[in-house]
């Protein structure tokens, strides 16, 4: 990252781009933050800049089908710079709404005197010409959603044909934004309120109740700013595992595989950090920052701990426990704009083998009566149910446990929670709870 500092949303857009699919790849969301942090845009030129950076990352497919008639075997050759700078251009003239196509062409082609040199002006400059005149072309649905075929296939038949298509829409527009609220601080009413002061629309999750749902356009930067320890930023799917759970003041909790923080966070919120709560995840850095968001939280409650959580040494006497499993991440793919071009078909298959060690791990935590729930951000079956009929085939000390009636329309004929990703905005995600018989 070791580019000029960038003086307009565009730039910022390329930047990004180059970073995500440079020698030394990066997340969009990391490269983004990364290169924000390095400008003084407004705003308006930031929110600019995440919708063009993003938009172009996820229909790269399609931008490059686009642009292959007027580009040709040229496309092999180009600096990636400049095949960058034709993607945001052609995706400003496709399918970006508000830009007009002179301010598409002309800022491409100063981008590119900029990144290249007379030439390579001269090429945008005609081939976003011809972008901006001709028709867009008739393309298969695979392109036209700028998705790899294969995760096409498998929604297909995980969600049905006459499906897909919202799925995919939703999918591919920007990620609906969301906010846990901490209840110990504020009631989920009091937080709407507070931020319909700050003229931001937020609508209360009908599954959820402590989770807000906003509109995707909300500044991350303005929620963050004005918290004040109330809410934290939470994806609404995201927040399903632990209303799921459910765990209440005086319990011990035990977490595994709690990351960054978000559920731990939720958790001590539910038990009105007047529970046990033990977190656990192998990533020091997760945990640090994790211990970070806990003590700024004034929660003291949680005991976090460095570990592999498949050896974790368990007596068997929590109240409940949450397992939010590493998995292929099939169902954030919307959230991860790169995510797409990342993932295999035998992503799932490979990461249900540690699932299924996770989940025996979990199970050994857990008293008799008490509850276990299994999450993962994938619709894929072999991590989800797979892995759930084949832990309770080898455990005949647990079983099913019924989930709150509230998620009726997620429920599958086995009794677990499949949500389906970009309907409404939401994640994807897989959600079972079981019991330990008594």
């Amino acid at each position: 990252m070791s580019e000029p500092r960038a003086t307009t949303a565009r730039e910022v857009a390329l930047q990004v781009c180059r970073d995500v699919f440079g020698q030394t790849p990066r997340g969009a969301r990391e490269a983004l933050d990364y290169r924000l942090r390095k400008t003084e845009l407004s705003a308006r030129d930031r929110a600019f800049a995440t919708e063009l950076a993003y938009g172009a990352i996820k229909m790269r497919r399609y931008l490059d089908f686009e642009l292959q008639p007027f580009i040709g075997e040229r496309a092999k050759s180009l600096p990636q710079p400049i095949a960058e700078i034709l993607r945001l251009g052609a995706y400003q003239l496709r399918l970006m709404g508000g830009v007009e196509a002179y301010a598409a062409v002309s800022e491409s082609v100063g981008l590119a005197r900029k990144y290249g040199h007379k030439g390579t002006a001269g090429l945008v400059n005609a081939v976003l010409r011809k972008v901006a005149t001709e028709p867009p072309r008739e393309a298969d649905l695979g392109t036209r959603a700028s998705m790899p075929n294969w995760v096409i296939t498998h929604w297909t038949e995980r969600f049905g044909e006459d499906r897909i298509d919202a799925i995919l829409g939703g999918v591919n527009a920007p990620a609906a934004a969301g906010i846990c609220v901490d209840l110990r601080n504020a009631t989920r009413d009091e937080a709407q309120h507070a931020l319909a002061e700050a003229g931001i629309a937020a609508t209360p999750s009908p599954f959820a109740h402590d989770v807000l749902v906003l509109d995707p356009a909300a500044s991350a930067a303005d929620l963050e700013r004005l918290a004040n320890h109330r809410w934290h930023l939470h994806g609404e799917a995201s927040s399903f595992p632990v209303d799921i759970l459910d765990p209440q003041p005086g319990q011990r909790v035990v977490e595994l595989c709690c990351g960054r923080g978000n559920k731990t966070l939720q958790i001590a919120s539910r038990t009105g950090d007047a529970g046990t709560v033990l977190a656990v995840d192998d990533d020091a850095n997760k945990i640090a920052q994790c211990v970070a968001r806990l003590r700024a939280a004034g929660i003291g409650s949680v005991a976090l701990v460095t570990a592999d959580a498949t050896t974790l040494r368990a007596t068997g006497e929590d109240d409940a426990v949450l397992l939010d499993a590493p998995c292929s991440g099939l169902g954030i793919l919307g959230r991860q704009p790169e995510a797409r071009w990342r993932k295999r078909p035998d992503d799932p298959e490979r990461m249900a083998e540690l699932q299924r060690a996770l989940l025996g791990a979990a199970s050994r935590c857990v008293k008799p009566g008490g509850v276990l729930v299994y999450a993962a951000c994938s619709t894929d079956r072999r991590e989800g149910e797979d892995v759930i009929e084949g832990f309770l085939a080898a455990h005949d000390a647990f079983a099913r446990d019924a989930i709150a009636p509230r998620y009726a329309p997620f429920l599958s004929a086995a009794g677990d929670v499949l949500v389906p990703p970009g309907i409404d905005g939401r994640d994807g995600f897989f959600v079972a709870r079981l019991t330990r018989r008594a």
